[in-house]
């Protein structure tokens, strides 16, 4: 091998320039086609089209990629089908956000051609996508690549609403809903964020109708007043008994409302009154039902009120609520205003407030589907299993308590509901294709919950409703699913329960769940806060192999992990070592060209140590590799790499190559190729880039390390008696280290070592491999045995089965540490008779705090014990 095979400097944006495109080039990150081959298969969290990729999809990817790199190796039949998701709210309200500085709203220009606008924004971006997943180095099977509202998943999509309606598990009902009044749409329940605001509790009289008197009512959204159909206290309550059915005047409105029971009311909140609005409160909905209560809607879509709240009709919701406390006060019913803070729903994608809002909207009746979930995790065939296995409790208590799914959106871009009305005698028709008399009715103008098509996607993307397409047969159900535990109810549970019931069988067998990426801080990564990290930054700076590196090492499946600049550039360090020590060993294969297989005849003991190293690394990676426990992995080769590889076997190695015999030297050269080989290859899953490069610089077979075949054990590498030796000879050698460490004696000066043994079997090891000692030690003499005389001035240090000895006068200047060492102790005295002078001053003791006491007389016992070791080992010093 040449030196100029690598270059002398490790340069990542050298070694990752398209490099990507010659693996989609050679297709390698196809499947095998191999019918025999076990097949494997993931389907990447598909990002949405709004934008750049966050780090937290970094971190899904990266884990994704490392599983199927590694299955792809050990010789899996391999799927990853890429694709996006249309994310419906995000990026309808991106597009229209742009038209808006353009001075045209999407009314303007006609739902068809707004929805081509938001055509050519996905394609935009999902080539801004495609460039970053290749970036990251993701070994995607294009070929397969889907898109959310791509004809085969609007196909899947439309076939799932028709067979749930016809089932009754889809239907159309009134109901109050979670409104995002920028979007103007429904959201479901998950895509609402609670967040602390400052907000009032406004007293308000509410009069009797015969002017006896009034009934306090605290509110905190004084604008939805206008809505109120009734007042109700609980049943049980002594101070109302004597007022049910009495009617009250709904102050601003002038219209007369009863006072009901109902025990929803919690008596002890408040005035134990509380005002019943049906058509803008959850709760205030269900009281009405039971009580047949009108529901008046108040609110226009986009938040405005509307002619039901009189004169407030047409004002913005909250310049509303100003205007109703301000008249309010006027007239003399407001009796107090209470500043709180209080938890305040928002829309997960504009961050307005969302409004509960009645709304006719289509819904998934969940009990049935969450049941028949819940009872697959208890059958091991239908089972997921979640890594860690505690967010099978989340899923699980999200399953149990779960409300029905509201899945219409009051948006253009989406799969628009396959639902048409007649539009003589309102006859509502579902199906796949639309009536045949299409003149006579009117499709639904809303479209469908971007999750609804993604809860398809580990089957929708494989083919089905076609169960006879090669793919679905093949590579369903999935294998892995990555995720974070965030997405868990909007997704994972989709995902479980749509699959069970439209395929019978579980969508993944695995979903490792990571945690949420955080600042240094510890703080969630957010747009408000400006803490977010651009991966791509990442990757230019330091490289997707060091990004890729951090994402894995230091925390567990499940947890969540801090960004750390100072973590990544650790990683960027391990790289630059893996590629010197890669450089180190290519410029000394001499004429090696081909790999060879390691002869273990010709081993010497540092040989036979390093690859039953090597069999245990290849055991405890796979093993963890299996287990999803990632950090660990890279723990493991962290320490085979630079620990055992690259500080002491190369370095060993130099006796060799550095030495006359020939052919000692041909098979140390088989050795080194064969160990880095097995070494890039365990980590080419986390870092493929560079090994990539390494790897064909080294003799191979093969055209890319993608497809090299994964390491496996090799019997004839154990070697139980040569790893105990070898720990003996590291033993032996961080032992003089120590000593020499301790007396800053350097390495350049030899001295006498003399190892006291009280395990006879260490002396032909020793001695056997005085050479490989020797490198490190560097010694004047070598003396081992178990009757050897110690030296009496000597430092030392104990290993099991020996005590080794070097002698002082080896180390240091006898006359100068003796100097130095009565020059410690004389400024160790000084500093405990100042010490002492202050603890021994009564008035001292009267007016400083305990504390300031308790610490003065720590320093002394500091100083106490440092002095004694310093004039112990000056009566050493004063014998020699």
């Amino acid at each position: 091998m040449k030196e100029q095979a690598l270059a002398p400097k490790y340069d990542h944006k050298a070694v990752e320039a398209g490099r990507y495109q010659e693996w989609l080039d050679e297709d390698v990150f196809k499947p095998s086609g191999d019918q025999k081959a076990k097949p494997y298969s993931i389907v990447i969290p598909p990002p949405n089209v709004t934008g750049k990729l966050h780090m937290g999809h970094a971190w899904d990817t990266t884990l994704q990629d490392i599983v199927i790199r590694e299955k792809r190796m050990q010789g899996f039949d391999t799927l990853w089908l890429p694709g996006m998701d249309h994310a419906g709210i995000a990026t309808q309200a991106k597009v229209e956000a742009k038209l808006r500085k353009e001075g045209i709203s999407r009314y303007d220009l006609g739902r068809d051609k707004f929805v081509q606008k938001v055509w050519e924004w996905k394609d935009e971006f999902a080539k801004t996508i495609h460039s970053q997943w290749a970036k990251m180095g993701l070994s995607l099977d294009y070929s397969r690549e889907r898109f959310t509202l791509d004809k085969g998943l609007n196909e899947a999509v439309r076939k799932v609403f028709v067979e749930l309606y016809k089932q009754g598990l889809i239907y159309r009902g009134e109901y109050i809903v979670n409104w995002d009044p920028q979007a103007r749409t429904a959201l479901s329940d998950i895509e609402v964020i609670h967040e602390d605001d400052k907000g009032a509790f406004y007293h308000v009289k509410y009069p009797f109708a015969d002017g006896s008197g009034y009934i306090e009512i605290a509110t905190t959204r004084p604008e939805t007043m206008m809505g109120d159909t009734a007042v109700a206290v609980h049943p049980g309550d002594k101070r109302y008994q004597d007022l049910v059915g009495k009617e009250l005047i709904l102050p601003l409105a002038n219209r007369k409302i009863p006072i009901i029971e109902d025990a929803y009311v919690d008596p002890a909140f408040g005035t134990g009154a509380v005002k019943i609005t049906p058509a803008h409160d959850p709760n205030d909905f269900q009281v009405g039902n039971r009580h047949d209560l009108k529901r008046i809607n108040t609110m226009n879509e986009d938040g405005t009120m509307n002619e039901n709240a009189g004169k407030y009709n047409g004002m913005d919701r909250f310049e509303a609520r100003k205007a109703m406390v301000a008249d309010l006060d006027k007239e003399g019913l407001l009796l107090k205003v209470e500043p709180i803070v209080h938890s305040v729903g928002h829309s997960e994608r504009t961050g307005v407030q969302v409004e509960a809002r009645l709304s006719t909207q289509w819904f998934v009746k969940m009990k049935p589907l969450a049941d028949a979930a819940i009872k697959a995790q208890q059958e091991a065939d239908k089972k997921v299993t979640f890594v860690p296995d505690r967010f099978e409790h989340t899923y699980l208590q999200w399953m149990e308590n779960i409300h029905d799914w509201v899945i219409s959106r009051q948006l253009w871009w989406g799969h628009q509901i396959p639902a048409w009305y007649n539009k003589q005698t309102g006859e509502t028709y579902v199906g796949m294709e639309a009536p045949k008399d299409i003149e006579n009715w009117q499709q639904d103008p809303d479209v469908l919950d971007t999750w609804f098509s993604s809860a398809l996607w580990p089957f929708s993307t494989m083919g089905w409703p076609d169960t006879d397409s090669p793919d679905y047969k093949r590579y369903y159900p999935t294998d892995t699913l990555v995720t974070g535990y965030d997405i868990i109810p909007f997704w994972v549970a989709r995902m479980i329960f749509q699959g069970l019931h439209f395929t019978g069988e579980r969508p993944f067998k695995y979903t490792l769940i990571h945690g949420l990426m955080r600042d240094e801080q510890g703080r969630k990564m957010s747009k408000s806060l400006g803490n977010g990290i651009d991966p791509m930054d990442v990757i230019e700076k330091y490289g997707a192999d060091a990004l890729r590196w951090f994402l894995i090492t230091g925390n567990k499946p499940g947890q969540d992990t801090r960004f750390s600049y100072k973590q990544v550039e650790a990683a960027w360090n391990f790289i630059n070592k893996i590629w010197n020590i890669s450089r180190f060993v290519m410029m000394n294969l001499g004429d090696l060209e081909k790999p060879q297989q390691p002869d273990p005849s010709t081993f010497d003991l540092s040989d036979k140590w390093l690859f039953a190293q090597l069999n245990e690394t290849i055991k405890q990676v796979t093993d963890l590799s299996e287990r999803f426990e990632f950090g660990e992995m890279g723990r493991t080769l962290y320490n085979f790499t630079w620990n055992v590889f690259a500080d002491w076997y190369v370095e060993m190695s130099k006796e060799v190559l550095y030495g006359d015999d020939e052919k000692a030297k041909a098979a140390k050269r088989v050795n080194l190729a064969y160990a880095l080989d097995q070494i890039l290859r365990l980590l080419h899953p986390v870092m493929p880039f560079v090994t990539e490069k390494l790897w064909l610089a080294l003799p191979h077979a093969g055209q890319s390390i993608v497809t090299a075949s994964y390491p496996v054990a090799n019997d004839a590498f154990e070697n139980s008696a040569a790893v105990d030796a070898m720990d003996s000879i590291i033993a032996l050698i961080r032992g003089v280290r120590s000593i020499r460490k301790d007396a800053g004696a350097p390495l350049k000066t030899k001295v006498d070592i003399i190892v006291k043994l009280t395990d006879p079997a260490l002396k032909p090891i020793f001695e056997d491999n005085f050479d490989f000692i020797d490198r490190f030690v560097n010694s004047k003499a070598f003396t081992v045995g178990t009757d050897v005389a110690e030296p009496k001035m000597a430092g030392s240090t104990v290993i099991t089965g020996a005590t080794i000895f070097v002698p002082l006068n080896e180390l240091v200047d006898l006359d100068e540490e003796r100097a130095k060492l009565t020059k410690d102790a004389k400024k160790l005295q000084q500093e405990i008779d100042r010490i002492d002078k202050k603890l021994n001053n009564q008035g001292f003791l009267a007016k400083a705090p305990e504390a300031v006491v308790e610490e003065q007389r720590t320093k002394r016992s500091n100083f106490a014990d440092q002095l004694n070791s310093t004039q112990q080992r000056l009566a050493q010093l004063q014998q020699a």
